[in-house]
């Protein structure tokens, strides 16, 4: 696996492979987003397992509107931003490099401890039920359409927030601006249906990514990482498509890339398939875009599809989800040409929390990594 196991260079970290750890939301922080013990264990265990970078779970950004999930970690606060520092520092002690994912729930928001109100870019319902195995039940309510206030608390929660982030000691930070959150929807055409300057045509909807990539540049300066998720699916509708096909996906890409973006991050159901049906694509309309490094996410899980989607350059780095989740240390693996395990939903019964997922390892004699 030459290109799977080549160093990669993200602006100022040398990474020793280009494996990386999607973002998977774990509910398992404390009830006021402090990460804890178990957490550190849980991403200490990926780096000890030979990724070169772990992206966070999505950590919410403000005590107003931001967070999505009872239990979910939070960088809004001085007490997160320190909670986070020895989780920071085992991921350091183990060779790979942290970035921070930061998010804001919007209008799929299941649980938030600051505020029963919801907000988003109009008052569109989500379809579908809230995910039980995140603790929601029953479907989403209705979100407020948010303000001006409003809007400038969430630009004002992102900059802290990445502010938080590096004051722990990530190495960067990755705006989610995917699966349906806050910036997604400001993108989409189905969530932002507004007639002010933050809505419009698909050019006049990147607004709000685009004032938040701005501000949380301008506040960190050139040297710290900025990143962006992107997807076409949501949460509530995996299967979602952007509007306007590959030229418009073109546009997007690179007006958000020659903003400040270090590097972008795709993510679809499966990476390899056509964006819009046919043709090339969501991460090869990308790559065809933008200059900047490309992480590609969705439907990988062998070294052998990794390597491929390499050896092609349809992406620079690859990020593993639930092939991660099953196999800890799937880089070693790989490159010992051991087995891999395949990844069982029964770990996210009755939650997907990091004690469930240890109560199955251990009832199935399954551990993370081959070592332990």
């Amino acid at each position: 696996m030459p290109r799977l196991f080549d160093t990669f260079q993200l602006k100022h970290l040398t990474l020793r492979n280009r494996a990386v750890v999607a973002p998977m939301t774990r509910v398992s922080a404390e009830p006021d987003g402090l990460a804890n013990e178990l957490m550190r264990d849980y991403y200490q265990s990926f780096a000890e397992g030979g990724f070169a970078l772990l992206i966070s779970e999505g950590t919410y950004t403000d005590t107003e509107y931001s967070q999505g999930y009872f239990n979910q970690p939070g960088l809004a606060t001085e007490r997160q931003r320190d909670s986070w520092k020895p989780v920071v520092e085992a991921v350091h002690a183990a060779g790979a490099a942290f970035i921070a994912q930061l998010m804001h729930g919007g209008a799929q928001t299941q649980g938030n401890a600051h505020h029963a109100r919801h907000v988003a870019p109009s008052a569109v319902q989500p379809g579908g039920q809230q995910l039980a195995f995140y603790g929601g039940e029953g479907p989403y309510a209705t979100p407020a359409e948010m303000n001006e206030e409003e809007i400038g608390q969430a630009v004002d929660g992102f900059v802290r927030s990445a502010l938080h982030a590096r004051e722990a000691g990530f190495d960067g930070v990755e705006l989610h601006a995917a699966n349906g959150y806050l910036l997604h929807e400001f993108l989409s055409a189905e969530f932002n249906q507004r007639s002010d300057r933050w809505g419009g045509d698909f050019k006049a909807r990147l607004a709000l990514p685009l004032a938040v990539l701005r501000a949380v540049r301008q506040a960190l300066g050139e040297d710290f990482i900025v990143g962006m998720r992107l997807s076409q699916g949501m949460v509530t509708n995996g299967r979602l498509k952007w509007d306007g096909g590959v030229e418009e996906a073109k546009i997007r890409f690179a007006t958000l890339a020659n903003a400040g973006l270090d590097y972008l991050h795709v993510t679809e159901f499966d990476i390899t398939q056509p964006a819009f049906g046919e043709g090339p694509s969501l991460a090869a309309i990308a790559r065809a875009s933008v200059p900047i490094p490309l992480i590609g996410n969705g439907g990988i899980r062998t070294g052998e599809q990794a390597e491929t989607l390499l050896e092609h350059r349809a992406m620079d780095l690859v990020a593993i989800g639930k092939a991660a989740l099953a196999n800890h240390d799937w880089p070693r693996r790989i490159q010992a040409g051991a087995g891999l395990a395949e990844f069982d939903q029964a770990m996210f019964q009755p939650m997907a929390t990091l004690t469930n997922e240890l109560a199955w390892r251990n009832a199935n004699d399954r551990p993370a990594s081959l070592r332990q």
